[in-house]
């Protein structure tokens, strides 16, 4: 019988392991941080403004957040944050890079149950650096045939490491827990996609379900991947 599925593509960061948690901490670092200056709600507003114009320059990833709220804490004081502010800001950074990788509940367990019956792709975007570090600290790499880290993640993205592996991007699936990143590109470009929700996300990451396409699905969480998989064959 032929196999409809021969690829599986996985996110990393709040899909394998936890990420958003610890922005969210920083956060409220940052907010307690110039508490004199703006309230929260505004700060936070503020925030996710630089991040979005940072973007393009920056890319995806704790450099970047760093930079971003250190924007934000010159916009906010109008250039009159204190240094040791900018010093905190810059230690908050240093120990989110070097948090240890925490798994999600199933992770583990869900990519090996796959790893014999499919080839299997990371697909990550952020610092390269970072994540390839986040990636080896997991303990998981041995279970990839390969590894793509990415700037950003387009439909042309799925389409290319999809379109290069057997059966191209209709014999594949990409599993993570951003709608926007992982499940509608590669759903455009011709892939099944899983979504795998977390209890946190970015507002930049935020986008509705495509409801009606046949190649779309949701699972509470990974250790009902498997079976879904099964499913599809």
């Amino acid at each position: 019988m032929k196999q409809n599925l021969l690829t599986i593509g996985f996110d990393a960061d709040d899909t394998l392991w936890h990420n958003e948690r610890f922005f969210k901490l920083t956060q409220d670092r940052f907010a307690d941080l110039l508490k004199d200056h703006a309230e929260r709600e505004h700060l936070e507003e503020r925030l996710v403004e630089a991040e979005r114009r940072n973007i393009r320059h920056y890319g995806f990833g704790v450099k970047g957040f760093v930079l971003s709220m250190i924007e934000t804490a010159l916009e906010v004081t109008e250039n009159r944050v204190p240094g040791e502010v900018i010093g905190a800001l810059m230690e908050a950074g240093r120990d989110m890079l070097a948090h240890p990788v925490e798994l999600l509940p199933h992770a583990r367990d869900a990519v090996e149950a796959v790893a014999g019956s499919h080839r299997l792709v990371l697909i990550t975007k952020g610092d390269l650096m970072h994540q390839e570090s986040k990636l080896a600290r997991s303990g998981m790499g041995e279970l990839f045939d390969a590894v793509e880290i990415v700037s950003d993640k387009q439909p042309v993205t799925y389409a290319r490491i999809f379109g290069a592996m057997p059966g191209g991007a209709a014999a594949a699936m990409m599993v993570g827990n951003s709608m926007k990143s992982d499940v509608l590109p590669a759903l455009e470009a011709g892939s099944w996609g899983v979504h795998v929700p977390h209890d946190l996300a970015w507002a930049l990451e935020h986008a509705e379900a495509p409801e009606g396409a046949n190649r779309f699905r949701e699972v509470p969480h990974l250790g009902n991947l498997p079976g879904l998989v099964a499913e599809i064959g």
